[in-house]
């Protein structure tokens, strides 16, 4: 029976995530802020196209000197010029002419659209047109797609190739960014073992640190995985000192229980550098928090299940990162979906479960659960979705709603 003593998640979240203020922005050239977040809204210095020009290759033309061109009565145009992309001298379009132009190229004055070459002839020194195209035909107006002073990034999103490439369009070289969170990773425990081999009695392969260190790269941080440190108070603390300098996250796994050999719990929680919390989550029901060094850097320890750690870092770890990122929002997506399959949940605690999720045909979702409880690992695998049953969800019918977070594995 789960007792009144557990905390919930929400509010544990909420006492953390209060105590993390992002890091302070920096101001970096365009190409070198990629993968970083925004700490100010980016506004556009100019229009967007800067001029008007021509969007396609083709003929510029008057719309008066075209009307009625069809394929079995041509209009024929003399073609007085060509205007390219690097073409700068002001040209202007007179009765009964046109102009060849080049995609980018600047559009002559009084013309009104741009003929694609396959709707002509494609003559040289003169052209016969074979439709009439409508007014801005193969046009960009200057501005039509940013004005002077509309905001072109938002604070708190993501620098991506598109948004590097519109902000170059746009005229803008710098932006202020926060930096990319600096997370070091450290498994412990005097049974770990480097990977390369199975586990045997007295032996587990050390699977969370590289798992969480991969975890942290795709949640956008900067990832150093320390490796194993036995359970040693001394050792412990030595490896947190040393690496204060060099972090803005400290993430530590094994040792949060309330056994024997849980020393995490038993060296950190003592001396109050981390403050450990009983939650009623399933998996993953302890975490720890707390700041280490005079440089106050955040600390969280998660459980030794590897299954369990990654479920922990998805519910606490992700959004420090994204709050020491300045990114908004700080938690993954959320949908509704149609169960698959009817699941049993504890009683007063709230499940997260691997989850396979898809659309259906004419709109929503449905989700599949995956293998859960200490099969976790293999379940997240192949997961694309934790799957979320409330405390007060003992089971859940198929058919019925749940909440589904989504797991997007590229960030």
């Amino acid at each position: 029976m789960v007792t009144a003593t557990l905390t919930p998640l929400a509010d544990f979240l909420q006492q953390v995530l209060a105590a993390i203020r992002p890091l302070p922005p920096l101001d970096l050239e365009l190409t070198q802020a990629y993968g970083n977040v925004f700490a100010e809204d980016v506004v556009a210095p100019g229009p967007l196209p800067a001029f008007d020009h021509a969007a396609i290759d083709g003929y510029a033309v008057r719309l008066d000197d075209v009307v009625g061109a069809r394929e079995d009565r041509p209009v024929r145009l003399n073609v007085v010029g060509d205007v390219g992309a690097a073409s700068w001298r002001p040209v202007r379009v007179s009765s009964g002419s046109c102009l060849s132009v080049a995609a980018g190229a600047p559009m002559p004055a009084a013309a009104d659209a741009v003929v694609p070459t396959s709707w002509t002839d494609e003559g040289m020194a003169s052209v016969e047109i074979y439709a009439t195209p409508k007014r801005g035909h193969g046009v960009r107006r200057a501005g039509e797609e940013l004005a002077v002073g509309a905001v072109v990034a938002q604070a708190g999103t993501q620098v991506t190739a598109p948004m590097v490439a519109l902000l170059a369009a746009a005229g803008v070289a710098h932006v202020v960014v926060r930096p990319c969170p600096r997370v070091v990773v450290v498994s412990t425990g005097d049974e770990l073992v480097e990977t390369g081999r199975m586990s045997a009695p007295g032996q587990v392969v050390d699977v969370n640190s590289h798992a969480l260190t991969a975890a942290a790269v795709e949640a956008g941080a900067l990832a150093y995985r320390i490796g194993i440190c036995d359970d040693d108070p001394e050792g412990l603390r030595a490896v947190l000192e040393d690496q204060t300098l060099r972090s803005d996250l400290i993430v530590m796994t094994g040792g949060t229980g309330h056994g024997p050999g849980d020393m995490v719990r038993r060296i950190f929680g003592r001396d109050g550098t981390v403050g450990f919390t009983d939650l009623s989550v399933y998996p993953c029901s302890s975490l720890g928090f707390g700041t280490v060094g005079v440089e106050e850097v955040p600390i969280v320890c998660l459980p030794g299940d590897p299954g369990t750690a990654l479920i922990g870092f998805e519910v606490l770890v992700r959004p420090v990162i994204q709050r020491l990122a300045g990114a908004e929002p700080v938690f993954r997506p959320s949908i509704k979906a149609h169960l698959l399959e009817t699941l049993s949940s504890p009683a007063g605690l709230r499940e997260f479960r691997p989850a396979l999720v898809s659309e259906r045909r004419g709109g929503g979702y449905t989700v599949q659960p995956l293998a859960g409880g200490p099969y976790t690992l293999s379940g997240l695998a192949d997961a694309n979705g934790l799957l979320v049953l409330g405390e007060r969800v003992s089971t859940a019918a198929a058919g019925s709603t749940v909440d589904v977070l989504l797991i997007d594995r590229r960030r």
